[in-house]
């Protein structure tokens, strides 16, 4: 029996249930540290805050969540362990790097003057899968990667490259960021020719691109698609995200898609007073606004159980089990 790696040890694959394949407990971008009014991290209540949040998915039949922050965007592996023992989900934690203009690549590309760094990011992301993350003993479960809006960059290829050699030594799932769905047939050539099975990538934020002619070109390299923001309107509206599911579904792709929210509880640093407008449009955000509402409408539009539980169930397992 495959097992996956979670924060509170390996799972075997049958026993992941319904899964949500892209959401994160916090994140922080870099610099965030230097804020001198930013508060104080207190990680008893921060545990307690994403417990809360992310808990009440376990309510709608949740077993497994995939948090997809990468090593530059403040992953913090004790806190999901914390947050795991207090919900009971399985909690799979991510290595990687995020993409370049959002992350964090000037020591990578200071040393990139001298070194190979495309050999020291797979070092590094190895270490994390198979001996652990610092001290924690926890090994990461899957691979997080990410490119820019309408390229890949120089930093960003060599970021990809290393995560193919090491998925390819050590079988465990590649899952992407694409800046407002773009990229990702590029992303998908990139990795299965580097030698990745395309059964293990996931391309990350496709619903954000309304053309079922791209959908179809990145699900023709053999990938997973992730339908993967719902709720955050002001990326792009759920109506759209809904209408081109809605599409792919009755083309006959639901076994090429994964559900999620992209969800965060809490960006760190100092708290950010969004306009108006923008807090209305992602008044729906959250771990469970994928069952309370979209679930429900595209029901209504004559999506199936068998349908929802491939895309929630089936796919995840085969993405990790293989």
């Amino acid at each position: 029996m495959v097992k996956i790696n979670t924060v509170l040890g390996t799972l075997p694959v049958d026993q992941m249930g319904p899964t949500l394949m892209h959401e994160h407990m916090v994140l922080a971008y870099p610099g965030w540290e230097q804020d001198a009014i930013a508060p104080p991290v207190d990680l008893k209540e921060l545990a307690s805050a994403c417990a809360e949040a992310v808990g009440e998915a376990k309510k709608f039949g949740v077993n497994t969540v995939v948090d997809a922050t990468p090593c530059d965007l403040w992953r913090n592996v004790e806190l999901d362990k914390i947050v795991a023992e207090k919900t009971g989900l399985n909690i799979v934690c991510a290595t990687g790097m995020y993409f370049e203009a959002e992350g964090m690549p000037v020591y990578l590309k200071f040393r990139s003057q001298v070194m190979d760094i495309t050999t020291e990011l797979y070092e590094s992301f190895m270490q994390e899968l198979t001996v652990g993350i610092g001290k924690t003993g926890v090994r990461a479960g899957v691979i997080k990667v990410g490119t820019s809006h309408g390229c890949i960059t120089p930093y960003e290829e060599k970021v990809l490259k290393a995560a193919a050699r090491a998925q390819k030594e050590t079988g465990v799932p590649i899952l992407t960021h694409t800046q407002q769905g773009t990229m990702g047939s590029e992303q998908a050539a990139l990795l299965t020719g580097e030698g990745v099975n395309p059964k293990k990538i996931v391309v990350g934020h496709m619903c954000g691109n309304a053309s079922l002619e791209y959908q179809m070109s990145v699900i023709d390299k053999g990938v997973y698609i992730g339908f993967d923001r719902w709720g955050i309107g002001f990326i792009y509206p759920d109506n759209l995200r809904k209408a081109t599911v809605l599409g792919l579904l009755g083309l006959g792709y639901a076994d090429r898609i994964v559900l999620s929210q992209d969800c965060v509880t809490r960006i760190m640093g100092r708290q950010t007073v969004m306009p108006d407008f923008i807090q209305a449009l992602i008044a729906d955000w959250s771990y469970t606004h994928l069952f309370k509402n979209i679930i429900p409408q595209l029901k209504q539009a004559g999506v199936t159980d068998a349908q929802i539980g491939q895309m929630l169930v089936e796919n995840p397992r085969s993405i990790f089990g293989g």
